[in-house]
Parts: structure tokens; C-alpha cells; sequence
């Protein structure tokens, strides 16, 4: 699946906002990729997680498990483990850093994470800390669509189905066009 086809998906699902938004990461953007909206239609869903675990299957050996950062990457986890033929299981924050609360992982065991939507990679950094922290091998992580294209560093080899380079500003340097607008948080961290 191709970055324009991923894009149609989103564009059909109305999932591609435009306004003044705070991100997950804090960061200013024009565009917000609202995949709740993508999410809500398993027929979309699954075509894009599907083309998703074709793409780790090319990159990477099949993991044991797919570890999905909570909440954006509940989703998106379960289904690409769907395909893979692999359990899906997820971290959630305990405290503001992620545990792996739900679930028992043997150390040693060769996970690959999956991820909804890039921009700084935070989530994914956050979560090889906590596998890591259990003995566990990060072989890859993926996601959806790569906000960054490319120039997020994650720690491990990241998997995009899609990469779709939209400008993202910290608070105090929003262009002035933007500034006018009064921004909204439509993100997941902190509720």
C-alpha cells in the first residue's frame, strides 16, 4: 500500500483535520491525522493493518508478540498481530510511565511494536524502555503513517506504512497564521 492510498483512507473516513492543534507530544501543527475516525470502520481498519504486517513481514522476522502503546496503539496493535498470527498485548501508564500491567512476556522473547501515528516518537521510545526493562528484544517498531517521514528516531528500525511530512512547531515558535487560530487538543495523552 502506497503513502496516497493510506491518505484516501483517512480523507474518506474525514480523519485529516485542519485548525490549530496541540499534539500528543505538545507540539503546534495546522494538520491533525484523527485516526479514532479511521479506527471506527474494522473494513478500514484491517485493510491498512493488513498492508501493515505485510510490510513487517518484509522487513523483519515474525515477532513473538505485538506490543501496542496505550491508547493510540490498541488498535492498530491488535489488528497487525491479527495478520501476523501473533498475541497483540499493550502498555499503559502506571504513574506516567508505561507498565505492562495485563500481561506476563518471557524475557527473551522478539516483539515488534505498533504504533498508530509518528511525530516525535516518544510512545515508542517510552515502550522499549519498559521491554527492555523485562528482558525483552525490540526487533522493530511500526506504525500507520510516520508524521516525521523519516526523521523520527525511535531507537530500533521503524516500519511506516505511510510517511506524510506535516510541519509540527513547539508552542513558542507557531507561525503567525496559526498563532491567530485558538488551538484544541484532540489527543489521547493526559485524559
Amino acid at each position: 500500500m502506497k503513502t496516497e492510498e493510506v491518505l484516501a483512507i483517512f480523507r474518506e473516513a474525514g480523519a485529516i483535520l485542519e485548525g490549530h492543534f496541540i499534539l500528543t507530544s505538545g507540539l503546534r501543527s495546522a494538520v491533525f491525522l484523527q485516526k479514532a475516525r479511521v479506527f471506527m470502520h474494522a473494513d478500514k481498519t484491517e485493510r491498512l493493518c493488513k498492508a501493515l504486517a505485510a510490510k513487517i513481514r518484509q522487513a523483519v522476522a515474525t515477532p513473538d508478540y505485538v506490543v501496542g502503546p496505550a491508547v493510540g496503539g490498541l488498535i492498530p496493535a491488535y489488528e497487525t498481530s491479527r495478520h501476523l498470527g501473533v498475541p497483540a498485548i499493550w502498555v499503559e501508564r502506571e504513574n506516567g510511565v508505561f507498565r505492562l500491567r495485563r500481561f506476563e512476556i518471557e524475557p527473551g522473547a522478539r516483539v515488534v511494536i505498533v504504533e498508530d501515528i509518528v511525530t516525535t516518537g516518544l510512545s515508542i521510545r517510552e515502550t522499549i524502555e519498559c521491554m527492555k526493562g523485562l528482558g525483552v528484544e525490540v526487533i522493530a517498531a511500526a506504525c500507520i503513517i510516520d508524521r516525521s517521514a523519516g526523521k523520527s528516531d525511535v531507537g530500533v528500525p521503524l516500519i511506516a506504512l505511510a510517511e506524510y511530512e506535516v510541519p509540527a512547531y513547539p508552542a513558542d515558535q507557531v507561525p503567525p497564521e496559526l498563532a491567530k487560530i485558538p488551538p484544541v487538543k484532540p489527543g489521547s495523552r493526559n485524559i
